[in-house]
């Protein structure tokens, strides 16, 4: 069972496969990097995903060399993946802890790999010797059997390889729940974005009509006061003018009167007739802006109506934007578990392929011995 040892954050690079130059960018952005300890076969890999594609699976061996190029970067070379790969850190702090760490690694699988080393040493003596009289029969199935078996190696080797340097590769991308759960994820947060412009927007029209409604209101009220007064100034007026056009029949009555009086007076009352008209056009238009205002809080009322009804929506898509959010991560760790565990299960195979290769590597050589005896 493996398990992590040590993680850090880096941008992860390879070696171009053409020019064996230029670096190619295996992560967009710093993606964790981190060392695994398999207990069962003793060995440490350094692994590292980018969303369901594993960019680093590099096993540790004794004589990986880890080299510092520059103040925040450094590479190391996989034979067995065929590449060199390259971390880019953000401080040298965080690159320095990386060294030590793989130092540290390697000279544990340097152990690991002594302690084998010794085992196969002390059983690999006891080995029993053919006879050297052979018949000719059982040589000549011998070389049937070593013919064939060497037209099947290069098929064995082709898979063995394919199993050890490229198994990072052949992941399944079964993205198609989480593509559809992005969509729906982008969809809701189109929508929510445009409700909350259209709710800004109403809410502004909302505040030049409050705007509006005060202003229009004071105006009301002064124009009412106005008015009050005037309906005053009317009434004092037409007592005036009653009492001016009665003073003017009794004039007429009585047989004359000054002509400079009756002037004046002629002219005060067309005066007084002229302000009636002017009061009662004023009256006309303060009534017509009653009215507005009156549409306008109609109005006011069916806009605040409009812009809770886009609170609730807005309250609405947040929550299943949350719901589609956590579904998304959800998604996304359940994939990252099962590259973890396709990339543990191609290892044992590419093991147990070169186990299987040696054995047969063992084979042929026993099968030559023999012949050549």
């Amino acid at each position: 069972m493996e398990q992590p040892i040590f993680t850090t954050q880096a941008h992860v690079f390879q070696i171009d496969a053409g020019t064996k130059k230029d670096w190619v960018q295996a992560s967009k952005n710093s993606v964790s990097v981190s060392f695994y300890y398999d207990n069962t076969r003793n060995t440490y890999r350094i692994i590292s995903v980018d969303g369901s594609k594993a960019i680093v699976n590099s096993t540790i061996t004794p004589n990986m060399v880890f080299t510092k190029t520059s103040q925040k970067f450094g590479q190391w070379s996989d034979p067995r993946a065929n590449t060199v790969y390259g971390l880019g850190f953000s401080s040298e702090q965080e690159l320095t802890k990386f060294i030590e760490k793989f130092k540290e690694v390697k000279e544990l699988t340097r152990q690991a790999s002594g302690v084998k080393s010794g085992e196969v040493n002390g059983t690999g003596e006891n080995h029993s010797h053919p006879s050297p009289q052979v018949s000719r029969q059982n040589l000549h199935q011998r070389t049937n059997s070593l013919s064939s078996i060497q037209n099947d190696s290069g098929g064995l080797r082709e898979r063995r390889n394919s199993f050890t340097q490229g198994g990072s590769n052949g992941l399944p991308a079964n993205t198609s729940t989480e593509a559809q759960l992005k969509y729906e994820n982008d969809r809701l947060k189109l929508a929510l974005a445009q409700s909350s412009a259209n709710a800004k927007k109403w809410e502004v029209e909302l505040q030049t009509l409050k705007n509006n409604n005060a202003r229009l209101t004071a105006a009301l009220q002064e124009s009412t006061a106005n008015v009050e007064e005037w309906k005053k100034q009317l009434a004092a007026y037409k007592e005036e003018s009653v009492r001016l056009k009665k003073r003017i029949l009794d004039q007429d009555k009585g047989g004359g009167g000054d002509p400079l009086m009756v002037g004046q007076l002629t002219d005060q009352l067309e005066r007084i007739r002229l302000d009636n008209h002017n009061k009662q056009e004023e009256i006309k238009r303060l009534n017509a802006q009653l009215q507005d205002l009156t549409i306008k809080d109609g109005q006011t009322s069916g806009l605040q109506v409009r812009i809770q009804s886009l609170e609730e929506e807005n309250h609405s898509l947040s929550l299943r934007l949350q719901d589609a959010h956590r579904q998304l991560q959800e998604s996304r760790s359940s994939k990252d578990q099962e590259s973890r565990e396709l990339l543990r299960l191609q290892e044992i195979l590419g093991s147990k392929i070169s186990e299987l290769y040696e054995t047969h590597e063992t084979i042929i050589a026993t099968i030559r011995r023999e012949s050549n005896s």
